[in-house]
């Protein structure tokens, strides 16, 4: 067993990746928790202490790795390394990579095309184009709007309906 002071952003199989090409050490689990820092009164090292200022340090990522034996022979790894597969542990094995007429089976233009139409909604959005469906409502509060502004009318408050209110609003008929 050996512990690994880790970033932040490392997981678990990255760990297991890293020990395994650089050292070619193969592990047979990973368990990984983060450990919070105590709140100080102020950063450490501050000139001037600030009275009632709080801050926390960075979180520490401490990463235990369970490794195989050494004496392990190599044939030996890949029987352990199977049975822990068939299990649902230990090392992880990508899929192999689907060819063209495989994908197939997962509808894939379908989803290229879904894809396409959720990248255009989204650009048009960040940009404020055509987010916005015109309602009947806006074009009566344009028009009286308008209204207001050539002077035909002058504002006065009060309630008018223009037949906008569904149900119970409207009155009983």
């Amino acid at each position: 067993m050996a512990t690994f002071i880790t970033p932040l952003n490392l997981n678990k199989l990255d760990l297991k990746d890293y020990l395994y090409h650089l050292y070619k050490v193969p592990v047979l689990s990973v368990r990984s928790y983060v450990q919070q820092s105590r709140i100080r009164s102020d950063k450490a090292g501050a000139r001037m202490p600030a009275y009632r200022r709080w801050f926390r340090p960075r979180a520490v990522k401490r990463m235990t790795v369970e490794m195989a034996p050494a004496e392990m022979e190599e044939e030996e790894e890949k029987e352990e390394a199977r049975r822990r597969n068939m299990e649902g542990g230990g090392f992880f094995v990508w899929p192999k990579k689907l060819e063209g007429g495989e994908l197939e089976a997962w509808d894939k233009e379908t989803y290229d095309a879904a894809k396409k139409e959720q990248d255009v909604d989204r650009i048009a959005r960040v940009r404020g184009v055509g987010g916005t469906v015109p309602r009947k409502d806006r074009s009566i509060i344009a028009e009286q709007a308008r209204i207001l502004l050539e002077g035909k009318e002058s504002w006065r408050p009060g309630w008018k309906d223009y037949g906008l209110a569904k149900g119970p609003e409207r009155g009983f008929q």
